[in-house]
């Protein structure tokens, strides 16, 4: 069973950063590929950010948060992180993490609440 186990959501003024982390355990295959995404009251949850594994750590992010946030991972300790910058109020959401594995399985964190105040 995957377990996947995210921090570093929480309060923060606009303007200013945040940093998630997300630790993967549980799966006998290598995790291909990691991510984030987020969902806001009365939205769709949508992409964020995901990081693919291996030496490149090919990166895809939403358009609209390019230049602000940063993905990256740790394949030894199975971690992913999104640094988060120049946080708005818009970036408000609860973040959640995303693995896949196995070629076509995945499994979702339980969400962490990040929310900006303007």
């Amino acid at each position: 069973q995957v377990q996947l186990v995210e921090s570093g959501g929480g309060v923060v003024q606009a303007g200013g950063s945040l940093r998630l982390s997300c630790a993967a355990s549980g799966s006998t295959f290598s995790f291909d590929a990691m991510g984030w995404y987020r969902q806001a009251p009365g939205k769709q949850r949508e992409l964020v950010a995901t990081i693919l594994s291996g030496r490149a750590g090919i990166t895809n992010y939403a358009d609209s948060l390019k230049g602000r946030f940063t993905i990256s991972r740790d394949n030894a300790k199975d971690t992913v992180y999104l640094q988060m910058n120049a946080l708005k109020p818009e970036d408000t959401a609860v973040y959640y993490c995303y693995v896949r594995y196995a070629g076509r399985q995945s499994s979702w964190g339980q969400g962490t609440q990040v929310t900006v105040s303007s």
